[in-house]
């Protein structure tokens, strides 16, 4: 049996935690249970790599964030490998680059177009734990280091999954499941125990940080099967707690299943009205300055431009609002305060369900900026100082 697992950030942030780790991947590793776990950068690391970076530089080069950034990642495999020789097994690190996980040549956000682990398969046909730095890989075309964007390490892990035919990913994390809210933000949030990749696809696409929602297209193509859980949880995903996701259609009803943000969005205007030249010309734009694409989640024409309502990790929002727009001056930021909150249903979105969201939203003097329907959710634009309340209110329509 085969298992890639992954560990967030927050269930390494300390040694005690790095250790801990290492003490559930050598209880697998003592049933026989081959293993590569996929690490993120320890606790905040990432954050402050970021922030080291701005205090020297207003506007750092994007190939030296990455090399940078790449950093947080190989602390944390190389301890976990420590951990575990001084457990006695015969563990080895691999960053993104020596596991083969080949990417195109964006940075920050950069997307994976080929796995060739063949050093990962070597170290496990000698029965060795491997232990995977995520977030990172490398471009054939550029030979340069590449990040994945945030969330980047659930992709790692999904793709190694895939390219290995792992019995299970395993996405382990300081919370106990997916829930239906950020219990950080709802107290009432509750725990989710299975959801199906469309749910899960359509929730992180909106904002649910749980999982990168790149990581769940993966899983679902290439049909990797998912564990959602707590790295403290020793029964491995046999107990209550985690969330299974799985193939199939869960619910024989729509109803009110989750509620997702993005917290900031940037409004941009391109000078055309045709979307096929503003795509080329924003594209374009982008590619010049090696910035990676965006999340686009709508676009509109308005007064003989392309409106474009965008998402990213913050790193590459504030690189896009960077960029010399003298040079493009075909392409505008509009607005920076804009965030998104969503309400994903576990099946196609009802007039019952909108008209309830509608009577919220105007019950808390909330006033959406833009309204976009998907299949599963219904989906606001608002002003960044609306966010938590709408949350609150939405939130407040499951199980009513």
């Amino acid at each position: 049996m085969l298992i890639v697992q992954k560990y967030g950030g927050a269930t390494l942030a300390d040694p005690e935690k790095i250790k801990s780790a290492a003490h559930r991947i050598s209880e697998l590793k003592k049933k026989n249970i081959q293993i590569v776990a996929v690490v993120s950068a320890m606790g905040q690391t990432t954050n402050q790599l970021i922030d080291l970076a701005h205090n020297v530089s207003r506007s750092p080069n994007l190939r030296e964030l990455d090399m940078l950034l790449s950093v947080g990642e190989r602390i944390s495999m190389s301890l976990v490998s420590i951990a575990l020789n001084d457990l006695g097994h015969d563990a080895i690190s691999f960053t993104g680059s020596q596991a083969g996980i080949f990417t195109d040549e964006s940075h920050l956000g950069a997307m994976i177009k080929d796995v060739k682990a063949h050093r990962v398969q070597e170290a496990l046909e000698k029965n060795k734990i491997v232990i995977l730095a995520g977030f990172q890989g490398v471009s054939p075309v550029t030979k340069e280091i590449t990040t994945l964007g945030r969330g980047g390490s659930d992709t790692s892990a999904v793709a190694m999954a895939a390219y290995l035919n792992a019995d299970r990913c395993e996405i382990l994390k300081d919370v106990s499941s997916i829930f239906t809210a950020d219990p950080k933000l709802v107290k009432q949030a509750q725990k989710i125990t299975q959801l199906n990749y469309d749910h899960l696809l359509e929730m992180t696409y909106w904002g649910a940080k749980v999982l990168h929602y790149r990581s769940v297209e993966l899983a679902k193509l290439k049909k990797v099967k998912l564990y959602v859980g707590p790295a403290h949880d020793h029964n491995h995903g046999q107990s209550s707690e985690g969330t299974i996701i799985h193939e199939g259609v869960m619910f024989e009803s729509s109803k009110p299943l989750a509620v997702n943000s993005h917290a900031k969005i940037l409004e941009m205007a391109i000078h055309t009205e045709t979307p096929a030249q503003a795509f080329e010309i924003l594209f374009s734009a982008l590619q010049k300055s090696n910035i990676a694409v965006p999340q686009i989640l709508n676009g509109f024409v308005k007064s003989g431009k392309t409106h474009m309502l965008l998402t990213a990790p913050p790193e590459i929002l504030a690189a896009i609002e960077s960029m010399d727009f003298n040079k493009h001056n075909q392409v505008s930021v509009v607005n920076n305060k804009l965030c998104s909150v969503s309400l994903t249903c576990t099946g196609s979105t009802l007039n019952d369900t909108l008209m309830a969201v509608t009577q919220k939203l105007q019950q808390n003097n909330i006033q959406p900026a833009h309204f976009i329907q998907s299949a599963m959710s219904l989906n606001y634009i608002l002003d960044l100082d609306s966010k938590d309340k709408a949350i609150q209110a939405l939130h407040s329509l499951i199980n009513a």
